[in-house]
């Protein structure tokens, strides 16, 4: 009855603690790892269900894991697959229905759906015990499914997922499905407000402001480890973070299409209008009520700030855009924040988006090799970019190739 007790309140904490996750993909990687804690398991994966598909979207595993150099993160490729019977992520999925494992090469053959041993092939980890539960929301519309792996006893030993656990686990799969579903939702919101300004500036996709959006929460998390900041802290600025970035350019609805859509270079009247827009964008949140209110602001009014001070709109008055009276230069502009004048979230982005333009095709340009890239970031370190978060990207190279894989641009 204790263990009952214990764990109906740790679910219940925990369900406060996901409706407090605003981005879809900080929240799906937070769910996968509580439930692992929860069953007490080695790996485990979270798909996404979307238009008759699953989407493979998160996987750990505390065994690859800790054969990586410290700092690293497990990397995987993302997938899609039919919502069918044919897979047991599928059938569970298919048929709102649990599917406790015991040892997935000892299967009833006589079942509908098979296990893919490829990965375990392919890396010499030998799955074993399978626990797959479906996310319902509170209409019954199975939104995603967690599979957890090789379930452990006290000695470290793999054992079976425990019948009498299933029930708590599923608990709060369900309550996971909710937040997930609100997530979703404000991600929607999100990417129509990108939609509108998508309309005025083609550069402004929904893939590309969630690879800024996601560049930027991977930036962070490795600055946040490199310097030790307590993992509630890190993962709630993630959080943030990784929606607040995908507004960055959001006051691009502020400029003339004449301008904004002009195909050759601007003037320089033109290009001094086009720098009004992030004052524009950061007056879109003047009445903040919220953290993620507050760091959106930070984010457009300062990300195109440069570590030298060059950049704009500089130390400005936000209500009139002109320059504050001590901070104004010699010709009447405003003096630009320099360094850690300008907030870490938006030196942070100014990485972020300069990469994925450089990296991407547009109507002007074709998009850099990664190499060109790279060596132009490396070449602005100190002048245009904080030169530490610099170093810092360096080293998520290649969680940000699967970042680029993740959301293409012809993603629908």
């Amino acid at each position: 009855m204790d263990k009952e007790k214990n764990m109906l309140e740790r679910i219940i904490a925990l369900g406060t603690m996901m409706t407090d996750i605003k981005d879809t993909d900080v929240l799906m990687e937070s769910i996968l790892t509580e439930a692992r804690k929860l069953s007490n398991c080695d790996a485990g994966s979270i798909y996404k269900c979307k238009n008759n598909e699953l989407l493979f979207s998160y996987t750990q595993n505390d065994t690859q894991q800790k054969a990586l150099p410290p700092g690293k993160k497990l990397l995987y490729s993302t997938f899609r697959m039919p919502l069918n019977e044919s897979s047991i992520a599928g059938y569970a999925a298919y048929h709102n229905t649990i599917l406790n494992i015991p040892d997935v090469y000892e299967m009833d053959s006589s079942q509908p759906f098979t296990f893919n041993p490829a990965y375990d092939h392919k890396t010499g980890y030998r799955t074993v015990s399978m626990l797959t539960i479906p996310m319902p929301t509170a209409s019954g519309k199975v939104i995603g499914v967690l599979q957890l792996i090789n379930a452990f006893d006290a000695e470290g030993n793999i054992i079976s997922f425990h019948d009498e656990d299933v029930s708590f686990i599923r608990y709060f799969a369900n309550t996971a499905a909710i937040a997930l579903e609100r997530a979703d939702m404000t991600r929607a919101i999100i990417l129509r407000m990108i939609g509108m300004a998508e309309m005025r500036d083609p550069k402004e996709t929904g893939a590309h402001v969630n690879r800024v959006g996601a560049y930027a929460a991977e930036i962070y998390e490795a600055w946040a480890l490199k310097y030790g900041i307590p993992e509630a802290e890190l993962q709630r600025n993630k959080d943030l973070l990784r929606i607040s970035a995908m507004l960055h350019d959001v006051g691009k609805v502020g400029i003339a299409d004449a301008i904004l859509k002009k195909p050759g270079k601007l003037t320089d009247e033109e290009y001094d209008v086009m720098k009004t827009h992030p004052i524009i964008g950061a007056r879109l949140f003047n009445d903040a009520t919220s953290e993620l209110d507050i760091m959106s602001r930070e984010i457009a009014l300062s990300h195109h700030e440069r570590w030298d001070g060059r950049g704009y709109p500089g130390f400005i008055d936000l209500a009139n855009g002109a320059p504050l009276p001590d901070k104004t230069l010699l010709n009447g502009k405003a003096m630009g924040k320099a360094m850690e004048e300008s907030p870490l979230w938006a030196r942070i982005v100014a990485i972020a988006d300069v990469y994925d333009a450089l990296s991407c095709r547009r109507s002007y340009k074709e998009p850099w090799t990664q190499e060109n890239v790279y060596e132009e970031l490396i070449r602005s370190s100190g002048s245009q970019f904080d030169p530490e978060l610099i170093e810092v990207f360096l080293t998520i190279r290649e969680e940000v190739q699967s970042i680029r894989e993740k959301y293409p641009d012809t993603e629908d």
